[in-house]
Parts: structure tokens; C-alpha cells; sequence
């Protein structure tokens, strides 16, 4: 957990400080908010009375007596806020509204036609967000305004810089153009950053100091915090993983480089070296299925793919010397546990720390959906995550 300051100016990130304690605790009395953030109790009693005042915590029985005044325990109200979330991937977006808490409450998913201009994609995220607050029966009030997680380059104004897999959408203001038509404020990210945020709100990253976070979807991405602290980079472009290079002198990437992850393990790359391999195509997931009913075949390609992994995840690692490694995304599939343990084995007898301290390596428990809860976790995380004045 950041720690608070009893600096006078600086309330608001004591108000952010407790409210992320009361979160991550789900169940903490006044006193241990104290003892975690380093705050006075009477600065810790101030706070919390300002936002049961707001609604966003609620108190929820008491604790056991030790002695004393039994504790009163304080939670935060998932229903005092809900955020929609929208993932738009080159092949389907996917929508979510999901409480304060970062649970969602209602999903949809739609498949995108190959080729769709952005006034397509828009509308067809529009309706699916209506549609979500429809079946919800939740006010337009009750929404703190939506999250975009989308492919990069982004820039800082929500425009997106031709997208590899989108030849279409070079200099589209995504954002501008989402929240004319959708009638709520709009926060944006990358995807992979996306998914690591919503994992610090509401995920395996909820009191981890520093994380990184592997993506893996059409193409191969990440999100990184320090401290604390989302790290973007002075271009938002921070933590592209995929661009790491595995295989020198390996397949092309769109990047220009050659043998980075993305260009050899990204699905299409997965499904090219199986095909090489047999001579018969097969789509990933069939890939992936096969994979887990021991074919030998399948085992020998994901077995290609862990081994690329496992020399990316040990480069992360001691890059970044992070607690955490969290690997996660549509594209995992049946082949997840395999993807994991090889990075868990690499990093804790590869990186150059491994004899100061063990860095766990987990399946983000988000999910499929972890880029569109992450998207919609950005409206609570820009709102509420203590954040340092610069």
C-alpha cells in the first residue's frame, strides 16, 4: 500500500490513500488504516468521514473485541459508482459496466467484420454500451464515465497512430469521437495497460508494489507498475513487451525488427509454425485444445512458444525488478498453466536477482476480459488511485 502524508496539502492523496486501503483490505477498521499508511488517527478519522459522507464506504459489522470498543470494519460500496468498459480489438469489442469495486455486472461481446471504418466500430460500441445500462436499468447519473482500452500508438489525446492490424485507423481520435457519441467523459490506454490496471484495482495487483503485466491477444503487449505508480513512458508506449527480442534473425515484425515475441508468438505466428510443422492449418485454439489432450504435435509448437516466453519474462524481470509477473489475455487459452510454469522456472533460476528475492509469476485471474474490466477500472483509477502531485 502507498503510504500517506500528514502534510497539510496534500488531502486529496490521503483521501485516495485511504479509500485504495479500504479496497485492497476489503474489511479494515480506522485503526488499521492508521498502522498501514502511516497517518494519525485523527487525520484517518477526518478522512473516512468524508467519504462514508460521499458514499463511497460503508461501515459492515464490527470486528472481534480484543479487549476494548469492538472495531467498526469499513468496506467500500460497490454500488456507489459503476463505470463502463469497452475493448476494441481488430476482431470484436467487448463491453462490460462493472460497480466501484471493479466487479462487472453485465458483459456483451460483438464479432467486428474485417475492414469496418471507425463510424462502424464507434456506433457498434455505442449500442452495446446502451444496451449494458438498458438490461442494468441504471441511470445515466449512476455512470462515472467510460473506459477505452483499444490497440496503440496512442497518443496523449486519445488518437491512435497506425495500429498494425488496422490500416484503416491511422490519426483517428478514438476518444474524441467515442465520447461525442456516447454522452459520458472517456479515459483511454492501450489495452495491455488497461488489463494491468484493472488487476491493480481489483486483481492480483491490488497490494503488490511493483508489477509487470504480459498480454497476450492478437498481438502481444504489456503494462508495468512501479511503485505504486502506472509507468506510460513519455510517449504512452512504455512496457511493449512484445517488441522484446527472442529469436535474433527470427520472423519480421511489423516494428521493423526481427524475432521479437509479438512476430513469434503472437496466435497467427502460433498457428504459421504449427502449419509449418505438419502441413495442415489449424486455428489457435484448435491449436491450444490439442495442446491440452496431449497431442504431440500441438505440444511440440506451445513448447516453442513457453520457451520464447520464458527468455522474454527473465528480460522483464530484470529490467524492471518487479515482485510480480503476471501473464493474462485472450490468447492464453488451454495452453496458460504451460505459459506460466515456464516463466515461474525461468525467472527464479535465470534473473539476476533470483537469489535476493523470488518473484511470483501468476495467470492474471481476470481473464478473457481483463483489457475491458481494466478499461472500465481506468475511470475508478484515474477517479480514486493515490496519486503524487508532480
Amino acid at each position: 500500500m502507498p503510504m500517506g502524508t500528514n502534510h497539510p496539502g496534500l488531502g486529496s492523496y490521503n483521501q485516495a490513500v485511504v479509500l485504495e486501503t479500504i479496497h485492497a483490505a476489503d474489511g479494515i477498521s480506522r485503526v488499521q488504516i492508521a498502522g498501514r499508511t502511516g497517518l494519525t488517527a485523527q487525520t484517518v478519522s477526518v478522512i473516512v468521514r468524508r467519504l462514508l459522507g460521499a458514499g463511497l464506504v460503508r461501515e459492515h459489522g464490527t470486528a472481534p473485541s480484543t479487549g476494548g470498543k469492538p472495531r467498526t470494519i469499513l468496506r467500500i460500496d460497490p454500488d456507489a459508482g459503476y463505470a463502463i468498459g469497452i475493448h476494441f480489438d481488430p476482431a470484436e469489442i467487448t463491453v462490460v459496466l462493472a460497480n466501484l469495486a471493479g466487479v462487472p455486472v453485465r458483459t456483451c461481446r460483438r464479432s467486428l467484420t474485417a475492414g469496418l471504418g471507425p463510424p462502424s466500430v464507434i456506433a457498434a460500441m455505442v449500442q452495446a454500451a446502451r444496451s449494458l445500462l438498458a438490461a442494468a436499468q441504471l441511470p445515466d447519473a449512476r455512470v462515472l464515465g467510460v473506459g477505452l482500452a483499444c490497440p496503440g500508438p496512442l497518443d496523449a489525446d486519445g488518437t491512435m497512430h497506425a495500429p498494425p492490424q488496422l490500416s484503416d485507423w491511422d490519426r483517428v481520435p478514438v476518444r474524441a469521437l467515442l465520447e461525442e457519441a456516447i454522452g459520458f467523459p472517456v479515459g483511454f490506454d492501450n489495452d495491455a495497460t488497461a488489463a494491468a490496471i484493472g488487476e491493480r484495482w481489483a486483481g492480483a495487483g491490488r497490494s503488490v508494489p511493483s508489477y509487470a503485466y504480459l498480454y497476450l491477444g492478437t498481438g502481444i503487449g504489456g503494462g508495468l507498475v512501479l511503485d505504486h505508480q502506472i509507468y506510460r513512458g513519455r510517449s504512452l508506449g512504455a512496457a511493449e513487451f512484445g517488441h522484446l527480442t527472442v529469436a535474433p534473425g527470427g520472423a519480421e515484425c511489423h516494428c521493423g525488427n526481427r524475432g521479437c515475441l509479438e512476430a513469434e508468438c503472437r496466435p497467427a505466428a502460433i498457428e504459421a509454425a504449427h502449419a509449418a510443422r505438419t502441413g495442415h492449418r489449424l486455428s489457435h485454439a484448435a491449436i491450444c485444445a490439442a495442446f491440452l489432450s496431449g497431442d504431440a504435435e500441438a505440444v511440440e509448437t506451445i513448447r516453442g512458444v513457453t520457451v520464447r516466453l520464458a527468455d522474454a519474462a527473465v528480460s522483464i524481470v530484470n529490467l524492471f525488478d518487479v515482485d510480480l509477473l503476471l501473464i493474462g489475455g485472450p490468447a492464453m487459452r488451454e495452453a496458460a498453466g504451460a505459459f506460466r510454469d515456464a516463466m515461474a522456472e525461468a525467472v527464479n533460476t535465470r534473473a539476476v536477482n533470483r537469489r535476493l528475492h523470488r518473484v511470483r509469476v501468476e495467470i492474471a485471474p481476470m481473464g478473457a476480459d481483463a483489457a475491458a474490466i481494466g478499461a472500465a477500472s481506468l475511470v475508478f483509477h484515474s477517479a480514486y488511485a493515490p496519486t503524487l502531485p508532480g
